[in-house]
């Protein structure tokens, strides 16, 4: 499960990065930027298969055309690879409505004796990366348009195995415009999809704040040290 995340850079970088462009409502309308602790439910930048020359923002949490309430969404944060082709929930969007997250870094609990210790995982060169989504428009019964997305997971590499037992589905630079690409199969985009480099990542142990969705300051992405390495006391 990948459920929380950072974007800590800036606009200007993030255009830079996908030579796109943010819509101006947007950023007046939202401008969460630079953002330590993304959680479901936010608004987060992304690209869209059907406008890749432009950075929009979505709801995280996908709603399916056909639900009737909202709430659907906070159940669909994540698609596992391994069934996305096959649930009604992702399937007709897998085929037609591809996108790409920009992160800098993402978040996961470590299990330990003594409690759960909050890991930040991030590029060794502090880079954006992509993850593999989803995306819906979903209008609610009051008429509202809501534009949604998920993350796909998959079995995690070796940098995340001793963390997590999933990991998003990160893109390779090259792999992104090939994700977008509305020509591309379906299982052709899906085989894009493996473990991300080993040694293109980087984990180390944060402060147990991230855990609440309200606390989002720069302290939130260094690291801590720890007593010992299965030390967990400071983060149950």
């Amino acid at each position: 499960m990948c459920g929380r995340s950072s974007l800590t850079k800036t606009e200007k970088q993030i255009e830079e990065r996908f030579e796109a462009t943010f819509y101006s409502e947007d950023l007046d309308r939202y401008n969460p930027l630079p953002n330590f602790n993304v959680a479901p439910t936010h608004m987060c930048p992304l690209i869209t298969n059907e406008d890749p020359e432009h950075l929009q923002y979505f709801r995280w949490g996908l709603i399916p055309f056909w639900a009737k309430d909202i709430k659907i969404g906070y159940k669909m944060i994540n698609a596992r690879i391994e069934t996305v082709n096959t649930k009604s929930a992702f399937k007709n969007a897998l085929q037609k409505r591809r996108c790409i997250v920009p992160f800098d870094g993402f978040y996961e609990w470590k299990k330990t004796p003594k409690g759960k210790v909050p890991h930040r995982i991030k590029l060794k060169d502090d880079g954006i990366f992509c993850i593999a989504g989803l995306w819906e428009k979903w209008k609610s019964p009051e008429g509202e348009i809501i534009h949604s997305f998920t993350l796909i997971t998959q079995e995690p590499n070796e940098t995340l195995a001793p963390i997590h037992d999933r990991m998003p589905a990160m893109l390779l630079p090259e792999q992104e415009k090939l994700w977008l690409d509305k020509d591309m199969p379906t299982e052709d985009a899906l085989a894009l999809i493996n473990p991300y480099p080993d040694d293109l990542l980087v984990a180390y142990p944060v402060d147990k704040r991230v855990g609440k969705v309200s606390e989002n300051d720069a302290a939130l992405i260094e690291p801590i040290i720890l007593d010992s390495p299965e030390q967990g006391s400071l983060f149950d």
